[in-house]
């Protein structure tokens, strides 16, 4: 198994945990990058592909939400490049890898908040009035509509693709935000389920031989549920996946 995180003395840590509390697991590796960086995506992806032959199950969990605008090295609105492009660039840059790997998953991890989102293709960068709650709803409807497109280019490669909701888990999500926000999140998670529990639908999807033929759907309690109207717009996700590689491909050139 191998963890990405952006603070290396972090994912030591949890490296370390995980082989006390599995110490006959197997082998625990990490690395290091900043997911809403392409450059730092694009060396993960070359690092990775120099230390291991194969990669059976790929799952994109980083994201955060950001209440106030803030924008990413490359220029993209926060929310938009970590939590869309990113899974997206990973993705695009180790599919050839998975796809010699098959049978394989991808495992999307997305949010009960996608009803909430509208994508505006004339404004990805929410410029001009920022609402948090909505770049981050676009953002996770964005992660279906793109496991729906990704689903259906992956038709006949023996490699899945799904995504999930993990349900309103408390973690240290949301509270890097400024002001009064953070101190909502944590008295708000008071209600929310353990990590343990909402890792639950993730680790199904990664491993359960019940959904070894299954791609395209949408996941919470490890139980397949209908997204939005929205986000089962094919028309919508091919879109977001054109305009998403066009993006990438214009900021690639300046990254050679």
């Amino acid at each position: 198994m191998v963890i990405v995180g952006r603070n290396p003395h972090k994912t030591a840590d949890v490296i370390a945990e995980i082989k006390v509390q599995n110490p006959s697991g197997g082998a625990v590796d990490g690395l290091v990058a900043d997911l809403s960086s392409l450059a730092d995506i694009r060396r993960l992806a070359e690092e990775f592909r120099s230390k291991y032959e194969r990669l059976d199950v790929l799952v994109n969990n980083a994201g955060a939400y950001f209440n106030r605008r803030e924008v990413s090295v490359d220029g993209f609105e926060m929310t938009f490049a970590l939590n869309h492009l990113g899974y997206f660039y990973l993705t695009h840059l180790l599919l050839d890898m998975i796809k010699s790997s098959a049978p394989a998953r991808i495992v999307n991890v997305s949010s009960g908040a996608h009803p909430m989102g509208k994508i505006k293709f004339d404004n990805l960068n929410s410029k001009g009035i920022y609402l948090g709650w909505t770049a981050y709803g676009t953002s996770k409807l964005m992660n279906i509509l793109f496991t729906r497109e990704l689903s259906r280019r992956l038709e006949g490669t023996r490699v899945t693709a799904n995504v999930l909701h993990p349900g309103f888990v408390a973690t240290n999500f949301g509270h890097n935000g400024k002001g009064l926000w953070p101190l909502f999140v944590k008295w708000s998670q008071k209600r929310a389920i353990t990590p343990e529990k909402g890792a639950q639908t993730s680790i199904y999807l990664a491993s359960s031989p019940e959904v070894a033929g299954v791609s395209g759907a949408y996941f919470h309690n490890s139980k397949i549920v209908q997204p939005s109207n929205a986000a089962q717009d094919d028309d919508l996700a091919l879109r977001l996946w054109e305009v998403s590689e066009q993006l990438i491909a214009e900021k690639e050139k300046t990254l050679a």
